[in-house]
């Protein structure tokens, strides 16, 4: 719960003066809708969540499940340009609120009155060099701070409501000011639900929630696919610490609003970005309040490393499946570099503004949890669960209104985004075009009857016949016999066999092989499935090479059309230009020229 809290708890820094920011005498109102969608909406969708993602993979895994094939690929990668928005923003924007707690401290230097900015990014480039260095997310850390912090929030939050109720008048006059400028109670609710989107920050910590679930014991009788135990603790886990952070939320808000005068948290105030700390300092004094200080910014800083842990975990997860990882992607420093540069640009763009990165952290938030609540609405579409179907949609609509609220109204993260995921896109499809001519097979197995094909083939050559399984009529297998026997002089025919690879999901990278022997018209014919032809034409000879001890020989005919529109469908469909392509691999794969299959085109 803790590794959860470094990103969940930590908004507590900077939330409240947000909330009072954006909904003014609104906010506790705006608050309560906050912790309505939390435990009515992103709980139940998050547990749904646990119990399907089990291993870490959060939402991201599930809708990669649902949404195969290149459009799902995609998609996925849309979502990892809003997940590394999320991340990067936790970085900067918690990394510049500490900095505010720095500079607003009464002990601190007067040299670093104004220097958010130049703070901040020592506070990043610190962050970088733990990275530079070797970094293991360190759980007792993580405990230690958050156990520190969310007392100290105890006693913060419990005397300032103390003091509140102990001043009626400043209660009444958020009151009035409430009833005053808003009129009826029915626009009161109305315009506290148009205001929440501008709070949906508070709903940082789920995501984080699912991704800690392998650090979860479970129980005895766990299995790697039914962890009952490991789900249930998630379970909890996700209760908790939703609970105690709405319980903060609407407590943190309501005092706030009531003590700290509304010019405080406008920019340059001494509320602005850490109301909670001005409550400190102002109630307990400054030795309690700079207690505090330190305290959220260790835990800020803390929860920026937790975010670039998230990154470096995320990336080499899904890219390298996809093929779209570059060589440089698994190592730990070149990316940590990259984070680090644009983590470098975001706080000059934003100049260190906590309030100004708001909306950009919101949408990456927004965005992930709106795609938990449409992937478990399309899983229980698909397993016919009519009840859950309706709740989940609902909850779906109402995230996907918040997400385009927030987005519309404050643009910034939906830009960041569409860069992050340009990036992406552009750098996958490099290296995936890169990577076209590697092997993409895990493994190659031979069935029993594939296996006697092989052995039973000439002892000296061993001939394959490439052949589409789409044409499988007994003609099309004896014009591709007598085509490839006049162009190539194949000799004996009843020692010949053909090879059909069958595309299943062309966007998929790797593939396990399994082949199969198949009799059709009296041929023999080695069948397997596949994303695609060359590369897993070439697997399957290497492998027969192997286990026989024989140089293959494979005969093609040369593919009809346009070269560059068949490279293409061969990038994208697994077809195309598949006799170069073949041979390219074997290259690439075998650079011993006499221990190559042999490649021949009529």
């Amino acid at each position: 719960m803790c590794l959860t809290g470094l990103d969940y708890f930590s908004t507590l820094g900077y939330q409240p003066a947000i909330a009072a920011l954006a909904a003014g005498v609104l906010a506790p109102l705006a608050t309560v809708v906050l912790v309505i969608v939390t435990l009515a909406g992103a709980l139940p969708v998050y547990k749904r969540v646990a119990r399907e993602s089990h291993r870490g993979a959060g939402s991201i895994a599930m809708l990669e499940r649902l949404l195969p094939r290149w459009w799902g690929k995609l998609f996925v990668l849309a979502l990892l340009g809003f997940a590394a928005t999320d991340f990067m923003i936790t970085i900067t924007l918690s990394a510049a609120d500490a900095s505010a707690h720095v500079i607003e401290n009464p002990f601190a230097p007067a040299f670093l009155h104004g220097q958010n900015i130049g703070i901040t990014l020592v506070f990043i480039a610190l962050l970088a060099a733990v990275f530079l260095r070797g970094f293991k997310e360190a759980i007792g850390i993580a405990v230690v701070l958050v156990a520190v912090y969310l007392g100290l929030n105890v006693v913060v939050v419990g005397t300032a409501l103390a003091h509140a109720i102990g001043a009626p008048l400043q209660v009444n006059d958020w009151w009035t000011a409430l009833t005053t400028s808003h009129g009826n109670p029915i626009m009161i609710v109305a315009i506290a639900l148009l205001v929440f989107p501008r709070l949906a920050l508070g709903l940082s910590g789920f995501e984080t929630g699912v991704a800690v679930m392998p650090q979860i014991k479970g129980r005895p009788g766990d299995t790697d696919a039914n962890p009952a135990g490991r789900i249930a603790g998630a379970h909890k886990l996700l209760t908790t610490a939703a609970l105690i952070m709405s319980a903060f939320l609407i407590t943190s808000s309501l005092a706030t609003i009531i003590l700290i005068p509304a010019a405080e948290f406008q920019s340059g105030g001494k509320a602005d970005g850490r109301a909670l700390a001005y409550l400190a300092h102002a109630l307990l004094g400054e030795g309690f309040g700079t207690v505090y200080d330190i305290s959220t910014i260790a835990i800020l800083w803390f929860a920026g490393a937790s975010a670039m842990a998230g990154l470096l975990n995320l990336v080499p997860r899904y890219l390298p499946r996809f093929g779209m990882a570059p060589s440089w992607a698994a190592a730990v420093r070149p990316l940590v570099l990259v984070f680090t540069v644009i983590a470098i640009i975001i706080t000059l763009v934003f100049k260190a503004d906590v309030n100004a990165q708001g909306g950009a952290y919101a949408t990456g938030v927004l965005v992930l949890i709106t795609s938990a609540a449409v992937a478990v609405t399309l899983s229980a579409k698909r397993k016919g669960e009519r009840g859950k179907i309706i709740g989940f949609a609902i909850v779906s609509l109402a995230f996907i209104y918040t997400t385009v609220a927030n987005s519309i109204e404050r643009p910034d993260g939906l830009k960041i985004a569409a860069l992050f995921i340009m990036g992406i896109i552009v750098v996958s499809f490099l290296s995936r075009i890169r990577r076209a001519f590697e092997l993409r097979a895990t493994y190659v197995r031979l069935d029993d009857a594939a296996a006697e094909y092989v052995a039973a083939a000439d002892t000296e050559t061993l001939r394959i016949i490439a052949h589409d399984p789409k044409h499988d009529d007994a003609g099309a297998y004896r014009r591709k016999l007598e085509q490839a026997g006049i162009d190539n002089r194949l000799g004996d025919r009843g020692k010949v066999m053909f090879m059909e690879v069958i595309i299943d999901d062309s966007s998929d990278f790797e593939t396990a092989l399994e082949v199969t022997g198949v009799q059709r018209h009296g041929y023999r014919i080695l069948q397997l499935h596949a994303s695609n032809v060359p590369n897993a034409t070439a697997a399957v000879l290497l492998h027969v090479r192997d286990v026989t001890g024989l140089i293959p020989h494979i005969y093609f005919r040369w593919t009809e059309g346009n070269p560059l529109l068949n490279m293409a469908k061969f990038l994208f469909l697994g077809e195309g230009e598949i006799a170069p392509v073949t041979r390219e691999v074997l290259r690439e794969a075998e650079p011993e020229l006499t221990q190559r299959p042999w490649v021949h085109v009529g």
